[in-house]
């Protein structure tokens, strides 16, 4: 256990002190590291050369952030400077009080439909409400140790409405991407796509082309190097062309008469005690998307930067930021997977890039304001489009649809429920349906059979008792179900990597049951392992998983030869991976 060195200070007797009520201080001020947030760790050897790279990866971050931001606040239905003010004070926030060290926090595209639906019924006083609500949830998961309890959530469900939510902003920015003329835009996806497709007629060609260039130069940029900041290039080019060649597009300033520059005002939202129980709801909504995707989020920052974030901080750095944010007229904010990787790929050291990242938004609130005014509407709409497109994890379909019915029918029922009914209710349907999938997987791993002899002479190649690990190898076991909530415990094989041998034998014999989420942790693993030049065997899979594994094409991953029967054929194997190593380094 070990403690900060203010906690050190406190705990131990001041020299120039005849004062002993540290004690009594010690007794509130006493901090294990595991509550304290990575801005204050990250401190311990924080020096000029991490700053710099800080800065120049926050301001890029920043720039970033502010067509996304902008946008992001429109489609859900808000002014554009709801979102800038949101990104200001959440980013700065999350960065200053959360568990990852690399996250970057700010509106994203996962809000943009159940915010515009809150605003529909309850009205922007009900969205303060609801996001400050869901705020204290957070708070209250984080300090009461949930914060690892949303990895109970199985990965079909996390797909359907990952792809629903894609479908529905791409949905909604249609009308700006064309340029159509069209007073109000329905709600309800059919009626939405309905008026939509009625009015196509009226669409703009200019508004279009704007649109499919912006697109264009975000494919470019993103093709060319992911360290290129796509979004502000084509938001530039394209705000360019509309000054220089005046073309008839609508823009943020015709639309919403710009935004208006100087600090965000502190205005604490009207309280309505009726909206409490309608907002009950939506309240859990936005507390578990935000706690899912901000701790998606940082496990991808994870895994980039090489650290490990702490979720329970993390939760509670969201709930504070998302109490705040209605304060100063924001909306809901989590984790941004995207405007994460850019931070990291441009060079950030700590979450001191966060808070520059929120300075830079800042700052050109107060300054480039006007410039603002001059954004097409249809460059944002080409921009959420791409988000959307990048967000829909769509490469995991194929994947998915190789599994079980089961699974495909979880994936299936929340596609729909969050596409045509609402997110609420598609999340509540999937848990209900991986519940019930939960208990008949764990049900069927109970089996009564009669102890013979060919049952007695096939276990001993799978017993460990008699047989010889060499040096060059080391075996992890799976012991009971490995299905969602039990994946990150598998953890343990890649935790310490660089002291791993050049084989891994992963023994499934006791491993009674494997969902999609199950298999995905496992592929993970076997991408870490082959990464660090290790391979990976698994041995030993019982019906079940091994029947899962094969639907999955998981061979594909390891390499068929790297799947046996029995661990006895897996030391083989992995004899034979070693000496073909051997050979090659002695060919060196």
């Amino acid at each position: 256990m070990r403690y900060t060195p203010f906690a050190y200070i406190l705990l131990h007797p001041l020299p120039s002190s005849t004062d002993r009520c540290h004690n009594v201080i010690m007794g509130v001020f006493f901090l294990e590291d595991r509550w304290l947030p990575k801005s204050v760790l990250c401190l311990r050897d924080y020096n000029r050369h991490k700053f710099l790279l800080d800065l120049i990866a926050g301001v890029t971050v920043g720039l970033v952030a502010l067509p996304l931001a902008m946008a992001f606040a429109i489609a859900s239905g808000l002014t554009p400077q709801a979102g800038i003010y949101c990104a200001i004070v959440t980013g700065f926030l999350i960065s200053a009080l959360g568990g990852s060290k690399t996250q970057i926090g700010g509106p994203t595209g996962a809000f943009v439909v159940v915010i515009a639906g809150i605003i529909a019924v309850h009205g922007v006083d009900g969205l303060f409400m609801c996001t400050i609500m869901a705020g204290v949830l957070l708070v209250i998961m984080g300090a009461t140790g949930l914060g690892t309890g949303v990895k109970f959530i199985p990965r079909p469900v996390v797909i359907g409405f990952t792809n629903g939510i894609a479908v529905l902003i791409a949905s909604t920015q249609i009308k700006d991407f064309f340029g159509l003329r069209l007073d109000k835009v329905p709600g309800v996806f059919w009626l939405r796509m309905e008026a939509l497709a009625g009015n196509f007629h009226t669409l703009s060609y200019e508004a279009t082309a704007l649109a499919m260039f912006t697109v264009l130069v975000l494919i470019i940029c993103r093709s060319l190097s992911p360290r290129i900041p796509g979004p502000i290039i084509a938001l530039l080019l394209a705000t360019f062309a509309v000054y220089l060649f005046k073309l008839p597009v609508e823009t943020i300033g015709t639309r919403f008469g710009g935004i208006p520059s100087g600090l965000p005002h502190l205005q604490i939202p009207r309280f309505r005690t009726d909206l409490i129980h309608g907002l009950l709801g939506p309240a859990f909504t936005v507390a578990m998307l935000g706690a899912i995707e901000s701790l998606m989020s940082a496990v991808v920052s994870d895994r980039m930067s090489n650290d490990r974030h702490n979720p329970n901080v993390e939760l509670i750095g969201q709930g504070v930021a998302n109490i705040m944010s209605p304060l100063f007229g924001g909306l809901p904010a989590t984790g941004a997977i995207a405007r994460t990787a850019t931070n990291i790929r441009s060079g950030a050291q700590s979450p001191i890039a966060g808070m520059i990242h929120a300075l830079t938004l800042l700052g050109i609130l107060l300054f480039a304001a006007p410039l603002v005014s001059y954004v097409p509407m249809s460059a944002l709409a080409g921009i959420l489009m791409i988000v959307a497109y990048n967000m829909g994890e769509w490469r995991e379909i194929p994947q998915l649809l190789k599994l079980t019915k089961t699974d495909i029918s979880i994936w299936l029922v929340t596609l729909a429920l969050t596409v045509f009914a609402d997110l609420s209710v598609a999340v509540e349907a999937g848990m209900i349906l991986a519940a019930l999938l939960f208990i008949s997987r764990v049900a069927a791993t109970t089996t009564v059979s009669q102890v013979t002899d060919d049952y007695i002479e096939d276990g001993r190649m799978h017993i460990l008792q008699d047989k010889d690990i060499p040096y060059y190898a080391t075996i992890f076991r799976i012991h009971g179900p490995f299905l969602f909530g039990a994946t990150d415990k598998i953890s343990v094989v890649t935790e310490n990597l660089h002291k791993l041998p050049p084989v891994v034998i992963l023994r499934l014999r006791n491993m009674t049951a494997l969902d999609a989420t199950g298999l995905f942790a496992l592929e993970e693993v076997a991408k870490k392992l082959h990464a660090s030049k290790r391979t990976l065997i698994l041995c030993g899979a019982r019906e079940q998983p091994a029947q899962l594994i094969q639907q999955g094409e998981f061979s594909e991953v390891v390499g068929p030869e790297n799947i046996c029967d029995n661990v006895q054929e897996a030391l083989r194997r992995a004899e034979e991976v070693y000496e073909r190593l051997e050979a090659k380094f002695v060919g060196k």
